[in-house]
C-alpha cells in the first residue's frame, strides 16, 4: 500500500476551520471606552481658554482667566467671598432641583405608564402634556408667580414642570417596547393581564423610564436659573444671576462649571444605575 494510506483503525483529527480575520478590534460600531478621549478633550479646552485669555486675545469682561474662576471658587468655597458660602448656595439648589425630580418621579412615571396601556388615560393626559412640553418655562414663569406667590413653592413646581414631561412621555413609549410574541408566550404560560404587565411589559419599559430619568434631570438643572429668579436670595442660579447684573462674569462661570460638573456626575450616577438595572439593555 501507499505510504499515504490511512490505516482504518485510526482516528482522524478533525478538520480545523479557520475563522475569518477581523477587520477591527470592536464588535459594535461605537462599542470602547471613550473617557481618555474625553479627559484629553477638556484638558485642551482648558489650555486653549488659558492661552487666548493669558494672552489677552479676550477682555476679561467678556472672558476671565482660569486663575480668576478658580480664585472666585476658592472664595465661595471658604467663604471669603463677599456673598454666602457656596455651600449654602449648592445645598438649596440641589433641594429644590431634586424635590422636584422626585415629585416628577412619582407622579409622572405611573401617569406615563398608565398612559401607555389605556387609551382613556392617553386620552385624558395627552393633550396638556403636548400643549405645555414645547413652552419654555419662562412662559408661564409669571402665571406660576400669581397663583403660588414668591415662596419655595413656585421654585420647585417650575423645576417639577420641566420635569413631568419628558419622563411622562419616556414611560408611555417604554409601555411599547416589549414585542408582541413576548406577550403572547407569557399569556401562553397561564400569565394573568397584571403578570404580563409586571414582568414582561414593564422589564421592557425600563431602560426607556431611566433615559427619561436622565434627561428629566438635565432638564431640570437647566430650569434651575430661571425658577431662582422668583425671589430667591440663595442658590446657584440666583448666585449666576445676581453676579451677572454686576457684570462679575468669573463668578458666573465659576456657577455654571459648578451647574455643569454637578448635572454631569448625576448623569454618570444614573449611567451606573442604568446598567445595573438594566443589564440587557442593547442585547436582545
Amino acid at each position: 500500500m501507499s505510504e499515504l494510506a490511512i490505516d482504518a483503525g485510526t482516528p482522524v483529527a478533525p478538520a480545523v476551520v479557520s475563522t475569518p480575520p477581523r477587520t477591527t478590534r470592536f464588535k459594535v460600531p461605537g462599542e470602547g471606552n471613550s473617557a481618555g478621549i474625553s479627559v484629553i478633550t477638556v484638558l485642551v479646552l482648558i489650555a486653549v481658554w488659558f492661552g487666548v485669555t493669558n494672552l489677552g486675545w479676550v477682555k476679561p469682561i467678556f472672558l476671565p482667566t482660569p486663575q480668576a474662576v478658580f480664585q472666585q471658587f476658592y472664595e465661595y468655597l471658604t467663604g471669603q467671598a463677599n456673598d454666602k458660602p457656596l455651600w449654602q448656595h449648592f445645598l438649596a439648589s440641589m433641594l429644590r432641583v431634586f424635590s422636584a425630580f422626585a415629585l416628577a418621579c412619582v407622579t409622572a412615571i405611573p401617569i406615563g405608564i398608565a398612559m401607555g396601556m389605556s387609551r382613556v388615560m392617553r386620552g385624558i393626559f395627552d393633550p396638556p402634556l403636548e400643549f405645555y412640553r414645547p413652552l419654555p418655562p419662562l412662559a408661564y414663569l409669571p402665571l406660576i408667580i400669581i397663583w403660588f406667590g414668591i415662596d419655595e413653592v413656585p421654585k420647585v413646581l417650575l423645576i417639577f414642570l420641566s420635569c413631568f414631561a419628558p419622563l411622562a412621555l419616556a414611560a408611555r413609549s417604554g409601555m411599547r417596547s416589549a414585542s408582541q410574541e413576548q406577550i403572547n408566550a407569557a399569556y401562553s404560560m397561564g400569565a394573568s393581564y397584571l403578570q404580563v404587565i409586571r414582568h414582561v411589559i414593564l422589564p421592557s419599559a425600563m431602560p426607556d423610564i431611566l433615559i427619561g430619568m436622565r434627561i428629566a434631570i438635565g432638564f431640570g438643572w437647566t430650569t434651575l436659573v430661571a425658577a431662582e429668579m422668583v425671589a430667591a436670595n440663595v442658590g446657584l442660579g440666583q448666585m449666576v444671576l445676581n453676579a451677572s447684573n454686576f457684570l462679575r462674569t468669573d463668578i458666573v462661570i465659576m456657577g455654571i462649571i459648578v451647574i455643569g460638573v454637578v448635572a454631569y456626575l448625576f448623569d454618570l450616577l444614573m449611567r451606573s444605575v442604568e446598567r445595573k438595572v438594566v443589564p440587557w439593555k442593547g442585547r436582545m
